[in-house]
């Protein structure tokens, strides 16, 4: 069974930077057979696709709200994604998950991942 471990969260001034982790083990398979997908949910909200990345790691997509400020990358020899945060904004404040799916395409639907993350606090406030 896979098990995802988010890390990286915290409180960050506007504009500032943070990289989240996500550390998988525990599956037969290594993360470069699933498609991963990182989400974010803040309070009162649904939860939201931030980005994703296929199984072969040559596709990657962002929500629009994101796009140029965030990348999602992965690290085959540690096992791990990562979500590295530019520009950060106060409507970036929310808890972030990493999920994972043995699929070849990524998506920005929860219900397409059967694997998650506990999540990881992420707050831009000065």
């Amino acid at each position: 069974q896979l098990q995802l471990v988010e890390s990286g969260g915290g409180l960050v001034q506007p504009g500032g930077s943070l990289r989240l982790s996500c550390a998988a083990s525990g599956s037969e398979f290594t993360l470069d057979y699933y498609a991963i997908g990182w989400f974010r949910q803040a309070p009162g909200n649904q939860r939201e696709g931030v980005s994703c990345m296929t199984r072969s790691g040559r596709s990657t997509n962002y929500a629009d709200s994101v796009k140029g400020r965030f990348t999602i990358s992965r690290d085959n020899a540690k096992n791990t994604v990562y979500l590295q945060m530019n520009s950060l904004k106060p409507e970036d404040t929310a808890v972030y998950y990493c999920a994972a799916d043995l699929a070849r395409y990524c998506s920005d639907f929860a219900g397409d991942y059967d694997y998650w993350g506990q999540g990881t606090q992420v707050t831009v406030s000065s």
